[in-house]
């Protein structure tokens, strides 16, 4: 099936390094995420990412490494209607402003490293981590579930890094926007129902 090749390949090339687009359902956000992975992102990745985003980059992970870096959740009380775990924000100690690509850089690095080493971090900074749910996509349907996910199947300390697509006038790409932003960057897109099908048919619960 022709889906879950899709997957696999957005898996080898998180796994070598490189971005792919995650799209979620059209009832939901109806939003295109950059993904890759935080151990081996580049300042040149941050930047493209940067450029067509937000400008707002995430660390997804498990709330175990959060806690492990002593990165609490950023409210008590979560009215988020989609209920986005974010942590307090971080920027890595050896960074600058920690605002520039390379210092971005270098805080996914520190977060992404094998054991966890919260004393490499400062709080708040700029790069905003989020708790994904255990169980990935098939407890939450969202793009942290799905980053942490494809991070961890890629075989990479699971932790990723996303971002919302946005068009030039600021607004949310849409799902032909999105399509022909990952046509012209040569990128993969994979949905999240993709990815959930893909894990159920392998058995990865």
């Amino acid at each position: 099936p022709v889906i879950l090749d899709r997957v696999s390949r957005a898996i080898d090339i998180i796994a070598a390094g490189g971005m792919v687009v995650v799209v979620d359902d059209d009832t939901r956000e109806n939003e295109g995420d950059l993904i890759a992975s935080a151990a081996t992102i580049t300042p040149e990745m941050v930047a493209f990412m940067v450029n067509y985003s937000t400008g707002i980059l995430c660390a997804a992970m498990s709330s175990t490494r959060a806690d492990a870096l002593l990165l609490p959740p950023m409210v008590a009380h979560n009215d988020d209607p989609l209920a986005t775990a974010f942590t307090i924000t971080c920027d890595a100690v050896a960074c600058g402003s920690g605002v520039s690509a390379k210092d971005r850089t270098l805080t996914f690095q520190v977060l992404a490293q094998e054991e966890p080493a919260p004393q490499e971090l400062r709080r708040p900074g700029h790069v905003f981590p989020l708790r994904a749910r255990e169980g990935g996509v098939l407890t939450r349907e969202g793009h942290t579930e799905a980053t942490y996910d494809l991070v961890r199947l890629a075989g990479h300390v699971p932790v990723g890094v996303l971002c919302e697509l946005v068009n030039k006038d600021g607004s949310m790409m849409r799902s032909t926007q999105i399509d022909s932003f990952a046509a012209r960057n040569g990128l993969l897109k994979i949905s999240v129902a993709e990815l959930i099908d893909w894990r159920r048919k392998r058995g990865d619960f």
